[in-house]
């Protein structure tokens, strides 16, 4: 069978796409958390800080960003190799649509839980971490999962990047095997379903975790 001859190179590659969107996807919601909890809750200062950044990430094309971490940072003396720019610029851009996620959860808490938590004279980060927090953080989940997904599709820019991930692959099975284009770009197509599916199913038993864990009902209603 045809598709038999083009599965090892396809699988190999799919490893390579896995490893980088799990990796860049729990960095970039590092990142997100960070940058959503100082727009949101942070001094000006750094508010302004993440603002710029999240603004900068949004507001151009993920695939210039990949570009320019890999090509132009070493001019100025700072490179990477591949697969950490690959994950980087990733990161970078999720964790910029992730933070107005965390802000929007975070900016939803009822007016009168802050006014309580002032009332009882809690420090900021007390009312933070313990209150607005473990709310917030299952409010956000079906939008981190939709993020997490679409960071999983859009690791296929990194394959412009010299990243021998699963459309590098393909790409170069099929410069070899032009006729075959349809069963490799198939088993391509499969090899993302599938894959995304698995990051689908994780969150959602993620998100069900939270909703039924014993602390956050607990804050929700504390």
């Amino acid at each position: 069978m045809v598709w038999t001859h083009y599965l090892p190179a396809l699988l190999r590659g799919a490893e390579v796409t896995l490893i980088i969107g799990v990796i860049s996807t729990l960095i970039g919601a590092v990142i997100a958390f960070a940058a959503g909890i100082a727009r949101a809750e942070g001094r000006r200062v750094a508010s302004w800080i993440a603002l710029v950044y999240i603004e900068i990430f949004r507001g151009t094309s993920l695939l210039v960003q990949l570009f320019w971490l890999f090509y132009a940072l070493p001019l100025i003396g700072i490179s990477f190799d591949p697969i950490a720019t690959g994950i980087a610029g990733l990161a970078l851009n999720i964790g910029a649509y992730g933070a107005e996620v965390v802000r929007g959860a975070l900016q939803s808490i009822p007016p009168q839980q802050r006014e309580a938590a002032r009332a009882l004279n809690f420090s900021r980060w007390h009312t933070l971490f313990h209150i607005y927090l473990p709310q917030a953080v299952v409010e956000m989940m079906p939008s981190f999962g939709n993020l997490a997904v679409q960071n999983l599709k859009d690791t296929s820019l990194v394959s412009l990047i010299t990243i021998a991930d699963l459309t590098f692959r393909a790409q170069n099975l099929r410069n070899m095997a032009p006729a075959n284009s349809a069963t490799i770009y198939g088993m391509t197509l499969i090899g993302y379903f599938v894959m995304a599916l698995m990051f689908s199913a994780f969150m959602r038993w993620l998100e069900r975790f939270l909703r039924r864990g014993p602390a956050f009902p607990r804050s929700a209603h504390g």
